[in-house]
């Protein structure tokens, strides 16, 4: 017997952009449920993203990085015959957004030495021109897919 349909939860647009994107974005940076610090963080990056990249959109800027930090495919372990085989899968959107901002907000906690709205905005603007450690993830998700394509005709 199948298992329920899980009813998710719908947020609603972050209060300054409007954007889905970057409430998603405050979500992920929250600790200990403190959303207005969180919030008070992500917009701080947002203002040092405009200072950073010379722009006057930072929406723009962190669409543009995550686009370039999410992943088009995954290896997922499936077992077969009493071995376990990497077998490469193709990603959903939601989970592409999932991965992306992970990868970029645990590329920010990596990073020490300066505030944390910095950390955030030096790897949104990193990831926006390709570079930063959340991309460098992707690709190493990419590699292992590739690497694993032999084991493709496993995917279920």
């Amino acid at each position: 017997m199948r298992r329920p349909v899980k009813r998710k939860n719908r947020i609603q647009p972050d209060l300054k952009y409007g954007s889905l994107k970057v409430e998603k974005l405050i979500n992920y940076m929250m600790w200990d449920g403190k959303k207005e610090t969180a919030r008070r963080l992500v917009y701080r990056a947002f203002e040092e993203i405009k200072r950073l990249a010379e722009t006057e959109d930072p929406v723009a800027v962190f669409e543009e990085a995550i686009k370039h930090a999410s992943p088009s495919v995954e290896v997922r372990s499936r077992r077969v015959g009493g071995a376990n085989y990497q077998v490469p899968r193709e990603v959903r959107p939601e989970r592409r957004l999932t991965l992306a901002l992970r990868w970029i907000r645990d590329a920010t906690r990596a990073r020490g030495g300066q505030p944390r709205y910095k950390t955030l905005a030096e790897e949104i603007v990193a990831a926006s021109r390709g570079e930063g450690a959340a991309v460098k993830k992707k690709e190493d998700v990419h590699k292992m897919a590739e690497a694993n394509r032999a084991f493709a005709h496993f995917a279920w």
